[in-house]
């Protein structure tokens, strides 16, 4: 098998419409090495489909399948005529609309993700059809045959050795993974399935993960992540557009970015590559020609690694400050909380402890749910008996990403130096050599970012 292997991953704009598939068809095409290309859904799909699986009454149901129909059938009637495709794709699209009514009599995880996964099943088989519009000769692939999960379904956990596996027995010994390349595989982000077949997800921007993983499985040589925007920026360009694109970044850089609210990879991308030191691309397939981000291990980066590389911003952070007296010189109260947080499926981001008080920051940007729905009344009530608890929303999440931050000199006074008109109400600072993490109002969020990016920056 060659060596040269690329994984090439298009996100929801780059398969949007007609037009983006086809930009992306010749990003393919350009690259002889692209061997696997994985698919999300259609830009607005997934949202529309989990709109469905939420059970809305039926004049919604109808707007929304009418304008996912909109959406494919914008695609398919600009490929050539071809029967077989057009039946395909209207059973894909009755099946969601048999799974929506289902839903709205009895929703459940597994129903959810057996009707969120038809958007990247479609977008696929459409992509297939544009490959052999181009002259390419490409064929559909059911990544649910290869990858592997638990049954948490929502955000299902990869099964590495199975996948591993299973890659070595249905893609490994195919021949359009020769060096020749007589044939591009075409297949789904995001989904899996678990032992029994039943379908899972990876979590909401899940592709990327699909990609790095099938990446590892195959032992490609890179993984292409395309998306619209020319690679990873100093900040969001959308907030700053004096943001400047950083063209050569370490794996522990882009993923404090990824955690911290960077969305142009997702955080769990990197792992997988990391474990088998497969370097990632980041580039537009709008604009492949402006180049992009290449992400290396530490060892493979030629510059010096700067003190400040860039700052993210993740939006609906909610603060709990859990106070107790019995927490003075006590033994065991913080394995308390945690244990209940965790039976409560409650991921903790940010702590910070006094002698009688805890505050810790909760993500709510969860994938299947509205964020409120975290915080139930059973879990305060559970920590009413230990502590009393007070919540405040509407916050927002800075990270300042870079190296050897808790040992350069002057960090703490040019960062905070410059937020002297702002309210801080959290901050961790230390854990990391690669970040430092401050909580604020979310309207403030923006102004900050801006101020912080023309301090440090420009």
């Amino acid at each position: 098998m060659s060596r040269s292997l690329v994984i090439a991953k298009f996100g929801g704009t780059s398969v949007a419409d007609y037009a983006a598939m086809a930009n992306s068809a010749d990003v393919v095409i350009a690259n002889p090495n692209v061997k696997v290309v994985v698919l999300s859904a259609s830009a607005g799909v997934t949202n529309l489909l989990v709109a469905l699986a939420e059970g809305r009454e039926y004049e919604i149901r109808q707007q929304h399948l009418m304008k996912i129909r909109t959406i494919q059938d914008n695609i398919l009637n600009q490929l050539p005529e071809n029967p077989q495709l057009h039946q395909d794709i209207d059973a894909l699209l009755a099946n969601i609309t048999s799974l929506s009514e289902a839903a709205s009599l009895a929703t459940s995880p597994a129903l959810t993700d057996e009707l969120v996964s038809h958007g990247e099943i479609i977008s696929s088989r459409l992509f297939v059809e544009i490959l052999k519009a181009k002259g390419m000769n490409s064929i559909w692939f059911d990544v649910r045959k290869v990858m592997r999960t638990d049954s948490k379904f929502g955000k299902a956990t990869p099964q590495i050795e199975e996948i591993k596996q299973l890659c070595c027995a249905h893609l490994k010994s195919a021949n359009f993974l020769l060096p020749n390349r007589e044939t591009i595989i075409v297949t789904q982000g995001f989904i899996g399935a678990e032992s029994s077949g039943k379908t899972t997800t990876l979590g909401r921007g899940g592709s990327d993960y699909t990609a790095a993983l099938l990446g590892e499985a195959l032992d490609a040589t890179q993984i292409d992540i395309w998306t619209d925007v020319a690679g990873i920026y100093t900040t969001d360009p959308r907030i700053t557009p004096t943001a400047k694109r950083i063209d050569e970044i370490s794996f522990a850089e882009a993923a404090e970015m990824a955690t911290f609210g960077a969305k142009v990879l997702h955080p769990a991308t990197l792992v997988p590559a990391v474990r088998s030191n497969i370097p990632v691309f980041v580039g537009s397939s709008k604009a492949p020609e402006k180049g992009g981000t290449m992400v290396y291990t530490t060892n493979s980066i030629k510059s010096d690694l700067p003190p400040f590389r860039a700052l993210a911003l993740r939006r609906k952070q909610t603060l709990l400050t859990l106070t107790s007296l019995n927490m003075l010189y006590a033994q065991g109260f913080l394995a308390n909380v945690f244990a209940i947080l965790a039976k409560h499926n409650i991921s903790v981001d940010l702590v910070t402890t006094s002698e009688v008080s805890i505050a810790l920051t909760i993500d709510t940007t969860g994938t299947n749910t509205d964020g409120s729905s975290l915080l139930t009344q059973a879990l305060f009530e559970e920590l009413s008996t230990l502590c009393h608890v007070d919540v405040e929303e509407d916050l927002a999440l800075i990270a300042i990403i870079g190296n050897n931050i808790t040992s350069t000199k002057g960090v703490a006074k040019e960062v905070f130096g410059a937020l002297d008109d702002f309210c801080i109400r959290l901050c961790c600072y230390g854990a990391s050599t690669h970040n430092a993490c401050f909580l604020v109002k979310n309207s403030d969020a923006e102004t900050i970012i801006k101020l912080l990016h023309q301090h440090i920056f420009e």
